[in-house]
């Protein structure tokens, strides 16, 4: 299998997670997202979204995170990141998504580009925008940790699932962008759990080739 991704790419850094929890060997061929190598033409043929990451299993391109690790999933299935029970299932997918569609997608790159060169934010207010989606999501993400009779050592239950492969990158973003994450400690317990494990550890971004120094 080849990755093609970035070091810095929340995506990507899903699907590493991934493929280390299933133990599988793979490539990385890095993608230069600040200089926009995403948008070249020998990319987009890979992916016309101009997106990462892509997944090239034996010359079947897959493309969108969470296709990619329920892919993984169905045809490695063992640890598996999806419970079998259809309602914790359900509650696994709806955490991912929480992460994945209502607080990434307001914070990722070519976002932050539009807002900085667009509509000519300065990095103050672009960052103020940043904080505000952060809270948001992790403000309704806390409470359901708290709350929900699912949560245990993990987003869900004593092993990671789909969701905490959504949930770390988020954090290392808000991190990386100064959020104040003291209000959720379930949350930052769940991020510290899973960051204890070696397979977290192995596919964070700085420990990626294409880093930078």
């Amino acid at each position: 299998m080849k990755l093609y991704g970035y070091f810095r790419s929340s995506a990507s850094f899903r699907v590493r997670i991934a493929l280390n929890l299933k133990g599988l060997a793979f490539e990385q061929e890095s993608v230069q997202l600040p200089s926009g190598q995403q948008l070249s033409p020998e990319f987009r043929a890979l992916n016309p979204q101009a997106l990462v990451p892509v997944l090239d299993d034996g010359g079947a391109l897959l493309t969108q995170s969470l296709a990619i690790i329920e892919y993984l999933d169905e045809t490695h299935p063992q640890p598996p990141l999806l419970p079998a029970e259809p309602l914790a299932r359900a509650r696994v997918r709806s955490l991912a998504l929480l992460t994945a569609c209502d607080i990434h997608p307001l914070n990722n790159l070519k976002v932050l580009k539009y807002l900085s060169g667009t509509l000519k934010l300065d990095e103050a207010r672009r960052n103020a925008w940043y904080r505000h989606w952060i809270a948001e999501g992790l403000s309704a993400m806390e409470k359901r940790l708290a709350n929900e009779a699912g949560t245990g050592e993990f987003s869900h239950g004593a092993q990671p699932t789909l969701a905490d492969c959504c949930l770390v990158p988020q954090i290392f973003n808000a991190k990386r962008y100064g959020c104040d994450l003291a209000s959720y400690p379930v949350v930052m317990g769940v991020f510290e759990r899973c960051m204890a494990l070696d397979v977290f550890q192995k596919a964070a971004p700085l420990n990626q080739p294409d880093a930078e120094n």
